[in-house]
């Protein structure tokens, strides 16, 4: 299976902070960023791709991703 790495960018430490959690949630393979400044790289299982990009869009963040 791919992997998928998504960047995401929100207004504010929270929604990043809020993403986070989540995608941990989705058992990401590895979330790290610039969270006070609203920054968020994650690498998740394409399985669940789709969910981690509705979460973040949800939570008012923008993204890019890339399949590895």
């Amino acid at each position: 299976m791919s992997q998928v790495e998504i960047r995401a960018t929100f207004d504010g430490e929270s929604g990043a902070q809020e993403a986070l959690h989540k995608l941990q949630a989705l058992r990401a393979f590895e979330v790290n960023g610039v969270f006070e400044s609203g920054l968020l790289t994650a690498t998740v299982d394409e399985t669940v791709a789709e969910r981690a990009l509705h979460l973040i869009h949800q939570i008012g963040g923008n993204t890019d991703t890339t399949v590895v």
